[in-house]
């Protein structure tokens, strides 16, 4: 514990050529005395994350409904996941609450020339459950995210108030298909109705902006010529803190530095890969990108952790995939096309197959969850803080509909998402935008009364109740 009476600014950066990297929180940022309580409150942050997986699951299909393939057969505690592809989050289980029969009326089609544009405005409705207006103009319009109705009022004292991040690429305009802009496909995050945010593919480019490094082509470049780290620019800086450090904050730091230099490390190992000359996968795709699905998604889970832990933001979207993707996952055992196996005509050997795409694409999401655990901050590990919102606008993959859709939380949420693990099923005709706006209750924002075609909160099991 750091006693001399005076405590380092939680707003701490170690400072280099173009480099800034903001510190973890340490027992030295707590004063001694009186202001020690106010100093941990102020720390006590919830975090939000949103992640959407596109496309709907094979649960959602009558015949894979049948068979648990999304949500377990028993609601409350009592669940069994082994059928589900929710399995992958067992050893997460009091941290994870399903709800499922949650509807996601805005992605519908409402007149007939909307008819089979599911797939381009979809990603549009997760986060703000409104109804795109359909257009290939720059007159689009949908509704505020609910990750943004909180960075506008918790995000603007970190340095970065949102992140958004994506897996697949994002470099189309104008309009895609069935008369809609790209962008509605192409992001989750709407600062306004009418103000898309970009997202971010290249884990270089996230990895620059956490940390104040360029990210121009000149500055990477640069970088790979002289073979130094980020950290190798905030020496002095670090020495200088170290000093005033006890031995826990300086192992605490040492295990954050650690983090940041592996990040950096498997980046430049990906760039040097990408630039070798051999033939890619994503021969299109920027260097920073890997051409391993599970090897970008695991980066750009760890660069969520870190923005977390120096709390550079609060509030991360991740788009996990585009709908009409045609990537293949062999990890997954399945060799078709990720499209192609949505279409499973519900065949049941066809809807089994989607459903070990959707279990590979779950079982990259323990990671993300163990890198949160594993983050103390306070009196608390940053999982226990943050709130977790992952599932699809779609529901049924193989007809396009919008019933049934997939979605589960994960995380303490402060305290305000109770553990023990519950599987919540929603009475018939449930909107999701209900699930979604009892979210923004749980991260400090009881106030907000409506999230699109929300009629009011969903009902989450007490505290007390849990226990």
């Amino acid at each position: 514990m750091y006693l001399t009476g005076s405590s380092i600014p939680r707003r701490t950066f170690l400072r280099g050529m173009s480099a800034s990297v903001a510190l973890p929180f340490l027992d030295a940022m707590v004063p001694v005395g009186r202001g020690a309580k106010a100093a941990l409150k102020a720390v006590d942050a919830t975090r939000f994350v949103g992640i959407e997986m596109v496309h709907g699951a094979a649960g959602c299909n009558e015949w894979g409904a049948t068979q648990n393939l999304w949500s377990p057969a028993k609601t409350g505690c009592d669940f069994d996941l082994a059928p589900s592809s929710l399995s992958p989050l067992e050893p997460f289980r009091d941290y994870l609450t399903i709800v499922s029969n949650t509807d996601v009326a805005g992605a519908e089609a409402e007149i007939p020339r909307e008819i089979g544009g599911d797939h381009f405005r979809s990603s549009a409705v997760f986060l703000t459950q409104g109804h795109p207006k359909q257009t290939e103009g720059s007159d689009v319009l949908v509704g505020t995210s609910m990750d943004q109705i909180y960075a506008q009022r918790f995000g603007q004292d970190t340095p970065i108030p949102s992140l958004q991040l994506c897996i697949e690429n994002v470099d189309q305009a104008g309009g895609c298909a069935y008369g809609y802009a790209c962008v509605y496909t192409d992001t989750v995050s709407w600062s306004g109705p009418s103000e898309p945010l970009p997202m971010i593919r290249d884990p270089r480019v996230a990895f620059d902006q956490l940390f104040g490094r360029g990210a121009t082509a000149g500055d990477r470049a640069q970088r790979r010529r002289t073979e130094r780290s980020i950290l190798d620019y905030v020496q002095r800086d670090l020495a200088n803190i170290n000093r005033t450090l006890g031995a826990a904050d300086r192992a605490r730091m040492e295990r954050y530095l650690t983090n940041i230099r592996e990040v950096e490390r498997r980046i430049e190992m990906v760039e040097n890969r990408n630039e070798s000359g051999e033939k890619r996968d994503l021969a299109a795709a920027p260097a920073g990108v890997p051409d391993d699905y599970g090897e970008h998604v695991k980066l750009m889970f760890d660069l969520q952790a870190l923005a977390f832990a120096s709390d550079i933001t609060r509030v991360v979207t991740f788009k996990t995939s585009r709908d009409v993707s045609g990537r293949v996952f062999p990890e997954s055992g399945v060799e078709t096309g990720f499209h192609g196996a949505s279409h499973h005509g519900g065949n049941p050997e066809r809807v089994l197959a989607f459903s070990k795409i959707n279990r590979y694409h779950i079982s990259l999401i323990p990671y993300f969850l163990e890198q949160l655990e594993g983050l103390t901050e306070g009196d608390a590990n940053l999982l226990d803080k943050t709130l977790i919102v992952c599932g699809s606008p779609m529901g049924d993959s193989n007809l396009h509909n919008h019933r049934r859709c997939p979605l589960f939380l994960a995380g303490g949420a402060n305290g305000r998402l109770p553990k023990g693990g519950h599987h919540l099923m929603a009475p018939d005709g449930t909107p999701m935008a209900n699930v979604l706006l009892s979210g923004l209750h749980m991260l400090g924002m009881d106030d907000v009364e409506q999230l699109g075609n929300s009629t009011g909160a969903f009902s989450f099991p007490s505290e007390s109740s849990a226990a």
